[in-house]
């Protein structure tokens, strides 16, 4: 069972309205506008986290975050089955 509704009444600019509204489909502009509400609520969560971390532990470096991108990019080929450098495409 879903949470129940609340109608609220928000202002923003016409054509942000009109595009969150033409993308939001059969779902409709309040689905749409609650998604993108609830993705930025992770965002903050994720930040204050991030804050929470850094003051304990310091800031995380640049190399820090391309060493992990990298384990990642070769994590996902590994388990796509795809050698670095080759498309699956082959």
């Amino acid at each position: 069972m879903s949470e129940p509704t609340q109608k609220y009444s928000i202002s923003m600019p016409r054509d942000l309205a009109e595009a969150a509204r033409a993308r939001g489909g059969p779902s409709g502009l309040s689905a749409y506008v609650a998604a993108a509400v609830a993705r930025q609520m992770e965002r903050d969560d994720l930040n204050e986290l991030i804050a929470v971390a850094e003051a304990e532990h310091g800031p995380v470096t640049d190399e820090e975050v391309q060493a992990r991108r990298e384990q990642l990019r070769q994590a996902r080929e590994a388990q796509s089955g795809t050698a670095p450098g080759r498309s699956s495409a082959a």
